[in-house]
C-alpha cells in the first residue's frame, strides 16, 4: 500500500503565502525598528517597559540561543518524515523568523528540508 503524495491545494498555498509574509514582515520590523535602531535600543536598555522593548528582549534571547534555527530544523526533519500542512506552516514560521533574526545557517538548512518534503518518486512507466 503506497501513501498518496503530499500536495497542497490552492487555498493552502495562499494560506502559506499570507503566513510567510506576516512572519517575515514582523521579523523585519523587530530587527530593524527594535534591535538595530539605536534610539530604541538605548531607551529599552535604559528601562523603558513597552511591548516593543519586551519583543526586543525576547527575540534577542531566542536568537542568541539559536532557538529559531533549531526549532525550524526539528520541524523540517519531522516534515520530511511525515509531511503535513501543520508541520509545513510551523517550519515556515520558525525558518522565516530565523533567517531574518540571525539564525541563517540552521534556518537555511530547514528551508531546504521543507522543500525536500515535497519530493516523491517518479511514476512508473510501462
Amino acid at each position: 500500500m503506497t501513501k498518496p503524495p503530499f500536495r497542497l491545494t490552492p487555498y493552502q498555498v495562499q494560506f502559506l503565502l499570507v503566513i510567510g509574509f506576516i512572519t517575515v514582515g514582523y521579523a523585519l520590523y523587530v530587527r530593524y525598528l527594535a534591535i538595530e535602531l539605536s534610539t530604541v535600543a538605548l531607551a529599552c536598555d535604559g528601562g523603558l517597559q513597552t511591548l516593543l522593548c519586551q519583543a526586543r528582549v525576547l527575540s534577542t534571547v531566542l536568537f542568541k540561543n539559536s532557538v529559531f534555527g533549531i526549532t525550524a530544523l526539528v520541524i523540517a526533519v519531522l516534515h520530511v518524515m511525515r509531511p503535513s500542512i501543520v508541520l509545513l506552516t510551523g517550519g515556515l514560521i520558525a525558518a522565516g523568523l530565523g533567517i531574518v533574526l540571525y539564525n541563517v545557517a540552521l534556518s537555511g538548512i530547514a528551508i531546504g528540508l521543507l522543500i525536500l518534503g515535497f519530493a516523491r518518486p517518479a511514476p512508473a512507466t510501462a
